[in-house]
């Protein structure tokens, strides 16, 4: 058999462009869950907030997690969650001036929050759906942007 290398891409000769990249994702949610989230009544604490850290420190741990990613300057995450009739919706921005995307982070950062949710709440509610996590836009670099 053969080895195979594997290496991180070469980013060297790329220019630093600001880019962006903006995901969203959801997770599904009885009634029950959602009143106890919203009136801040879960015995684990603060949903909403501990949701959102773990999505910003998540961003910032991408390459620790995600096999040859790059490690990069994440200069802002930004997590917004809201609330629907049967759903929480997170929608998290990332960016950065460098040399390579941050779409993946962004992605990570919705995912993992999503995952605090339903790691807090799923002693309420263990039928909680996680669901369409995507990527919505991103701008900057060679490839140029992007809008879902």
């Amino acid at each position: 058999m053969k080895d195979e290398t594997i290496k991180v891409s070469d980013i060297s000769d790329k220019k630093i462009t600001k880019r962006t990249a903006v995901s969203e994702g959801f997770i599904t949610l009885s009634d029950a869950t959602l009143d106890i989230i919203k009136n801040n009544q879960n015995k684990k604490g603060n949903v909403i907030t501990t949701a959102k850290i773990a999505g910003i420190m998540a961003a910032k741990q991408t390459p620790n997690l995600i096999p040859l990613t790059h490690i990069i300057q994440i200069d802002d995450v930004n997590i917004n969650i809201s609330f629907t009739k049967t759903k929480l919706k997170c929608e998290s921005t990332v960016t950065s001036l460098g040399k390579t995307g941050v779409e993946i982070e962004s992605l990570l950062a919705t995912e993992i929050c999503l995952l605090t949710i339903y790691d807090m709440c799923k002693y309420i509610d263990k039928s909680m759906i996680i669901s369409e996590i995507r990527l919505i836009k991103k701008t900057g670099g060679k490839s140029g942007d992007y809008f879902r």
